[in-house]
């Protein structure tokens, strides 16, 4: 007792100790029972998810895509790829890619078949089933292409046995001349139309042309008692003759438009393929005409191209083999534009090589790959009146299509260039003048002109005794 009468309880040692010992096992029962609950409400988060996202919205599952119709734009935009490239005035521009009929792709999702008790018993499993009948058909191995009047492009396929026709402005519809159905093919190659929309296809097999109307019903067949192994095929809309190129015989041989009767050869017929003198050939493959009824042929194992006139008298020759970008290595299919220049399909090279007349080689674009812009295998080319370039390929099928921007075009686009770059400033240069559609608009700002090719002069002679 003190002095003021209150009572103080006096600890010991040991008293404190057993204390402060009882405190911490408290404390630790404690934070033991918290850490548990905590343990506990993460596994039930866990276990049942739904509190933790309740008011948010699930994401929407995506539409699916056509792969007929889905075009590459996760890299880059192919709407933009051009020759040269940007700020160069471009020449050549990528328009469309065709692989054959839309795809379905519902085809590839196929329901499982039921089960029966005997499978059950067996301890069979049931297949998935995709009906072969339904799926559409798909280029393989593409040749000659060409297009009609109304645009629609033509894609000649040894791998189906049929001759594709694809319709630019209606991408889903898509027509066949097939084998066993509208005519009997063994193995087409090359491919022409004429101003009235007849169709020629040659079949290196059975050593024949087919000719089929506009509305694609068979109407001839000729060239059995003349052709070897004919393959790139080329009309003279003027004269009325066409051209085919006879890997076979090392010759082109000329047959009338309308009667389908032989006339004549151009070169020296040959089996032995070792013909190398200007004039004769070793294993031709293709073969054009330009607006002065001028004869280009690829002589594909000379690796050059030799130019006739419409008579069939030789005129020049260029080329070599080589690796070199104005060099050749299995020279395909060839054509010529409205200006004159000589568009070569380098088939080793994976190339499309444009030369002047006089053999100078202007541009190339292309390179081995699958990307829009490069070839696998090209062999077929033709160029259309709307200056549409369509390239074929057989590893695997495909057909490319190009548009060409003519001298004329280009000089414009030039004019516009110079005129803008002397306007006031704040004038906007990066887009087409009006009427200067052609050009793509990817085309952002002046350059310095890259020199156009000059307009050949295509001096030759037309045969004037047209049937």
């Amino acid at each position: 007792m003190n002095d003021q009468g209150t009572t103080t309880t006096r600890h010991s040692p040991q008293s404190k100790v057993e204390s402060r010992r009882g405190y911490l096992r408290h404390s630790t029962f404690d934070f033991s029972t918290g850490l548990g609950v905590l343990l506990v409400s993460l596994f039930l988060g866990l276990v049942s998810p739904a509190p933790l996202y309740a008011g948010k919205k699930k994401a929407e599952t995506p539409a699916a895509v056509n792969p007929g119709e889905q075009r590459v734009k996760a890299y880059f935009d192919i709407t933009k790829i051009v020759w040269p490239n940007p700020p160069a005035i471009p020449r050549i521009a990528f328009q469309n890619l065709f692989t054959g009929e839309k795809i379905d792709p519902g085809l590839f999702i196929p329901a499982k078949r039921k089960q029966t008790w005997m499978d059950r018993l067996a301890g069979a499993v049931p297949a998935d089933q995709i009906k072969i009948d339904k799926l559409p058909f798909q280029l393989i191995r593409t040749y000659g292409v060409g297009a009609d009047s109304k645009g629609k492009i033509y894609a000649a396929d040894q791998g189906v046995g049929a001759v594709f026709i694809f319709d630019p402005e209606h991408n889903d519809q898509v027509e066949l001349i097939g084998n066993g159905r509208q005519a009997n093919f063994d193995e087409i190659a090359g491919l022409a139309l004429d101003d009235d929309d007849r169709l020629f296809v040659t079949d290196l097999r059975l050593r024949h042309i087919v000719v089929f109307n506009p509305k694609h019903q068979q109407e001839a067949v000729f060239g059995a008692d003349v052709l070897v192994r004919p393959g790139g095929i080329a009309i003279d809309r003027e004269n009325r003759f066409v051209y085919v190129a006879d890997a076979g015989n090392d010759v082109v041989d000329v047959f009338d438009a309308d009667s389908l009767k032989f006339l004549r050869r151009i070169g020296k017929p040959s089996k032995k393929h070792e013909q190398s003198d200007p004039g004769t050939f070793s294993l031709p493959e293709g073969v054009a005409v330009d607006n002065e009824c001028n004869v280009y042929v690829t002589d594909t194992f000379n690796d050059r191209v030799e130019i006739f006139d419409a008579d069939g008298n030789f005129i020049s020759t260029f080329g070599k083999n080589g690796d070199g970008p104005a060099d050749f290595m299995r020279p395909k299919g060839i054509a010529v534009d409205r200006d004159g220049h000589i568009w070569v399909v380098d088939a080793a090279q994976n190339i499309v090589k444009v030369f002047n007349q006089q053999g100078r080689l202007l541009i190339y674009f292309g390179g081995p790959g699958n990307y829009p812009g490069q070839f696998m295998g090209p062999w077929g080319i033709s160029i259309d009146r709307t200056n549409r370039v369509i390239v074929s390929e057989t590893f695997p099928g495909r057909v490319q299509v190009f548009r060409y921007i003519t001298d004329a075009e280009a000089a414009a686009e030039q004019a516009r260039r110079d005129a803008c770059g002397a306007g006031p400033a704040g004038r906007p240069c990066g887009t087409s003048a009006a009427g200067a559609g052609p050009v793509p608009a990817q085309v952002q700002k002046p350059s310095a002109t890259v020199p156009s090719p000059a307009t050949p002069n295509l001096a030759a002679k037309k045969d004037s005794a047209a049937p």
